[in-house]
C-alpha cells in the first residue's frame, strides 16, 4: 500500500513516497482504509525537521477513513463505520499521564499518511455521523484542542466573552464553538482579507495586530474595560503579553501554541494583578473527543476546510501551510 516517509532529522528534501505491507487485526484491534489527513503545525514541524524525526517515520497525527476488518473482541466498531484517530492513542480518560510526543502518530510512532492502518479499536472513535472523511479528519488535533479549551478546560458559559488568534484550525474551530455556545468572539489577524472572512463566520469584533500592537488594551476598549473570559492563545512568546492585557480579572488563558517560539518571559506583575489562569494543554484525551463528536452531532457544525491535496502532494500541502495563506484546515485526500 503507498505510504509516505520522512526520514531522520525531517527536512522537504527527505520526503518519499514508499509502500508497507498491510497487516491483519489482532485481537482488540481494527483495520482503517484511510481516506484523509490534515495537517496541523505540529505535523509541519516533523516534516520540516523544525521538531525532527529521530527515525524513519510515517508522519501526520490525524486520520480519517472506514473500518475494513474487525479484530476478535471488537463490539464497538463494525466493518464500514467512519472513523477518526485520536492524538494519544493511549489516553483514554482522566487526567494526562504522560508528556511529550512519544506516543502520538506522526512523530513518537508512525502516523496516517498511507493507505491502510491497524491499531486498536482505542486508537478511534466513530466520526460524526454525516461528515465526510476529510471534515473527519480536521477534529483529531485542531478541533479537539479547541474543544477542550473552551469547555473542558475554560467551562465556557453563554454569555461570555472569549478571544482566538489568527486563523488556523483551532482558532477556526474555536470560534465556531464559541458562537454555537451563545459566547461573543474577538478575532485577531494581520490580513484585512482574513478579517472580513473571520467576520462572516460570526466575529462580533475584529482587529488587526499589525496595525495594532497594543491590541490587548483595544480588546479592554471593546469590552467596557472588563477584559475578555476566554483566550484561546496560539502565538506564543510575541502574543502572551497582549493576551493577559486582554484578559479579564480571573480570566482563563489556554496556551496551546508556539507559533513565535517556544521561550518567553512572562509578565509576571501583570498576571498576578489580574490573576489569570494559564492552562497549557495539548490536545485531549478519546472520552473528550467522543464528547466533541456527541456535540458536533447535535449542533451541525462543519469545519473550514481551506483547500485539499492528494496523498502524493504533501510536501506542497506543507508548503502551502508553511506560507500562512491558507484560512482553516487543509487536507491531504488519500
Amino acid at each position: 500500500m503507498k505510504t509516505i516517509y520522512v526520514q531522520a532529522g525531517g527536512g522537504f528534501d527527505n520526503v518519499a513516497a514508499g509502500t508497507s505491507e498491510p497487516k491483519a487485526p489482532e485481537a482488540g484491534e481494527i483495520t482503517v482504509r484511510l481516506r484523509a489527513s490534515s495537517l496541523n503545525y505540529h505535523d509541519l514541524g516533523v516534516v520540516s525537521g523544525a521538531m525532527p524525526p529521530s527515525e524513519q517515520r510515517i508522519p501526520m497525527s490525524d486520520g480519517a477513513g472506514e473500518v475494513i476488518a474487525v479484530g476478535a473482541g471488537v463490539e464497538e466498531f463494525a466493518i464500514g463505520n467512519h472513523v477518526v484517530s485520536t492524538f494519544f492513542p493511549d489516553w483514554l480518560d482522566g487526567n494526562p499521564q504522560s508528556a511529550g510526543f512519544g506516543r502520538v502518530p506522526g512523530d513518537g510512532i508512525d502516523g496516517f499518511a498511507r493507505e491502510q492502518v491497524t491499531l486498536p479499536a482505542t486508537a478511534f472513535t466513530h466520526a460524526p455521523h454525516g461528515y465526510s472523511h476529510a471534515e473527519a479528519a480536521t477534529l483529531t488535533t485542531a478541533g479537539l484542542t479547541a474543544w477542550r479549551a473552551l469547555f473542558e478546560n475554560g467551562q465556557l458559559k453563554s454569555g461570555e466573552t472569549v478571544l482566538v488568534q489568527g486563523t488556523g484550525g483551532v482558532s477556526i474551530f474555536a470560534l465556531q464553538l464559541a458562537k454555537l455556545a451563545g459566547a461573543r468572539v474577538i478575532a485577531t489577524s494581520s490580513s484585512e482579507e482574513k478579517l472580513a472572512k473571520l467576520t462572516m463566520l460570526g466575529a462580533d469584533a475584529v482587529i488587526n495586530y499589525r496595525d495594532d500592537p497594543e491590541w490587548g488594551e483595544t480588546v479592554r476598549r471593546l469590552t467596557d474595560g472588563r477584559g475578555v473570559d476566554h483566550v484561546i492563545e496560539v502565538g506564543g512568546p510575541a502574543t502572551l503579553a497582549q493576551s493577559i492585557a486582554a484578559s479579564r480579572v480571573g480570566g482563563h488563558i489556554a496556551v496551546i501554541g508556539v507559533l513565535s517560539g517556544i521561550t518567553s518571559q512572562l509578565p509576571l506583575a501583570q498576571a498576578l494583578s489580574r490573576q489569570v489562569r494559564l492552562q497549557a494543554l495539548l490536545v485531549g484525551s478519546r472520552r473528550q473527543q467522543q464528547d466533541f463528536v456527541r456535540a458536533i452531532e447535535a449542533t451541525q457544525l462543519r469545519p473550514v476546510i481551506d483547500r485539499h491535496f492528494p496523498l502524493d502532494e504533501i510536501v506542497a500541502a506543507f508548503q502551502y501551510q508553511a506560507s500562512g495563506q491558507h484560512f482553516g484546515k487543509i487536507v491531504l485526500d488519500i
